[in-house]
C-alpha cells in the first residue's frame, strides 16, 4: 500500500504541559487507523496538528493542512443555513475549482439531496455529522481526519455515518479517526494507535493487541486494552 501520511517524531507542549511526545506513524491510501487512548491521553492534539488547526513544538507532518480534510468532534457548520448552503460557503472558503459539481457530488455521496434545501439545525444529530464530515470532504483531500465522529450518535445513526467513511476510503482516502470505543475500532480500522499521557504506546492491528494482552484478555479488546495501558504504565 502506497504511504499517503507520515508524522515523524512530532511533540506537543503547552507549557509545562507535555500533550505528545515524539510520536511517529503512517498511513497509506485507503486505511481506516483509529486513535485510542484515556482522556487527555493527546488524540484530539494528535488530529488538529495533522489538519493544522494548531501547530506542533516539535516533530513534523509530510502533508499540507490543504491536503487533510478536518472534521472536529462538534460539527463546525451554520445552523441557520441550508445543507446546501453550509457546502458551498466552505467549497468557496476551500477554494475548491468547481464548487457547484462539489456541492452536487457530496450531496450525493451523503445521501443527503432530498434535504439540501433544509436548514441544518433542523437536522438530527446524524444528518448534522454526515454534513460535517462532508464539509471536510469537499476539496476530496487524500486525508480525513475525524476527531470522534460518532459521538452522541445512535446506533443507526453510527451505522449509516461509517457506511459513508468506508466508502470515502474504499476510494482511497486515508482516514485518521479518534474514538474512545475499542468495539468500534476493532469493527472499523485497519490498524489502531494507542496513546496514553502523549506517548505512543501501540501501533498495530487490534487483533494484535488481544494476542499481546494474553489469555487475561479473553478475546475482548476493551479489557485488553485496560490490561496493556496497565502494564505500559508499570
Amino acid at each position: 500500500m502506497t504511504g499517503a501520511l507520515r508524522v515523524e517524531a512530532l511533540s506537543k507542549r503547552y507549557g509545562q504541559l507535555h500533550a505528545l511526545r515524539e510520536v511517529t506513524f503512517g498511513v497509506a491510501e485507503g486505511e481506516l487507523l483509529a486513535v485510542l487512548g484515556p482522556n487527555g491521553a493527546g488524540k484530539t492534539t494528535l488530529l488538529s496538528i495533522v489538519a493544522g488547526i494548531q501547530p506542533p513544538s516539535a516533530g513534523s507532518v509530510d502533508r499540507s493542512p490543504e491536503e487533510v480534510g478536518w472534521a472536529p468532534q462538534q460539527p463546525a457548520v451554520y445552523s441557520k443555513l441550508s445543507v446546501a448552503e453550509n457546502f458551498a460557503l466552505f467549497a468557496r472558503l476551500q477554494k475548491v475549482k468547481d464548487a457547484p459539481a462539489a456541492v452536487a457530488r457530496m450531496l450525493e455521496q451523503t445521501g443527503l439531496t432530498e434535504r439540501a434545501g433544509e436548514q441544518v439545525a433542523r437536522l438530527s444529530g446524524g444528518n448534522r455529522q454526515r454534513v460535517n464530515v462532508a464539509i471536510a470532504l469537499l476539496g476530496e483531500p487524500p486525508i480525513l481526519a475525524l476527531d470522534e465522529p460518532s459521538a452522541a450518535l445512535d446506533p443507526a445513526q453510527r451505522e449509516r455515518l461509517w457506511r459513508f467513511v468506508a466508502e470515502r476510503a474504499g476510494a482511497g482516502t486515508a482516514v485518521l479517526f479518534s474514538t474512545h470505543s475499542p468495539s468500534e475500532a476493532q469493527r472499523h480500522a485497519d490498524r489502531m494507535l494507542v496513546l496514553d499521557g502523549g506517548r505512543l504506546r501501540f501501533c498495530g492491528a487490534p487483533a494484535e493487541l488481544i494476542e499481546s494482552a494474553g489469555p487475561q484478555a479473553e478475546g475482548d479488546l476493551e479489557r485488553a486494552l485496560v490490561l496493556f495501558l496497565e502494564g505500559a504504565r508499570r
